[in-house]
C-alpha cells in the first residue's frame, strides 16, 4: 500500500522530497467502537496492533479480540449494547457468532448493508486519524503508533468529534 498524499510547504522551485526505505517496517492495525448513549457524552472505544513480520506474531485482529473489545466496552458502558456492524469478514466468523448468541442478553447486532461506509461513524474517526497523520515521515512503526494513539486519545477527549462522525452518517439515535 502506498502512503496518503497530501500537501506540504517547500521553497519555491524546489519540490520537496521524502525518502523512505522501500522496505515495510510492519503495519499498525486499528479496530474501534463509536458509543452513542442519549443524555451521555459520546465515547472511543478503540485497539491497536503492531504487526513487525516476526514468527507466531498475528498480522492483525482475530475474533477473540473482537470479543476482548466488546466486553471491555460492556464495562466501560455499564449496560447493554447495540452493535452496528459492517459486513467484515471477521464479523461474519463462526467464532463471533457463537459469542453473540452467547451473550445475546446484553449485546445485540444489526448489520449494515454491504459497501455502505458512509453508513459507519466509524470511517469518520479513521478519516480524522489519517488526515492527522498524513504527512507524518517516521522512522519506524513505533513512530506511527504514538502518532496515531495520540490523535485517537484526542478524539476521545471531545465528543462533539464522535458525535459529528455520527451526524455525518445522517443515522440518528432514538431513545
Amino acid at each position: 500500500m502506498t502512503p496518503p498524499r497530501v500537501r506540504t510547504w517547500g521553497r519555491v522551485g524546489r519540490t520537496p522530497v521524502v525518502r523512505v526505505r522501500s522496505r515495510g517496517s510492519g503495519r499498525l492495525s486499528m479496530m474501534g467502537m463509536c458509543c452513542f448513549r442519549p443524555g451521555s457524552r459520546s465515547r472511543l472505544i478503540y485497539g491497536l496492533r503492531e504487526y513487525r513480520g516476526r514468527k507466531d506474531e498475528p498480522k492483525g485482529f482475530g475474533w477473540k479480540d473482537v470479543c476482548r473489545l466488546l466486553v471491555r466496552a460492556r464495562i466501560q458502558l455499564g449496560g447493554p449494547i447495540v452493535l452496528v456492524w459492517d459486513n467484515v469478514r471477521l464479523h461474519l466468523t463462526r467464532g463471533m457468532r457463537d459469542f453473540i448468541e452467547a451473550n445475546a442478553d446484553w449485546l445485540t447486532v444489526f448489520h449494515l448493508p454491504t459497501y455502505t461506509p458512509d453508513l459507519n461513524p466509524q470511517e469518520g474517526i479513521w478519516s480524522l486519524v489519517k488526515r492527522e497523520i498524513g504527512n507524518l515521515a517516521a522512522a519506524d512503526l513505533s513512530q506511527v503508533t504514538r502518532a496515531v494513539r495520540r490523535k485517537l486519545k484526542q478524539i476521545q477527549y471531545r465528543p462533539d468529534v464522535v458525535d459529528g462522525c455520527l451526524a455525518g452518517t445522517g443515522l440518528t439515535i432514538n431513545g
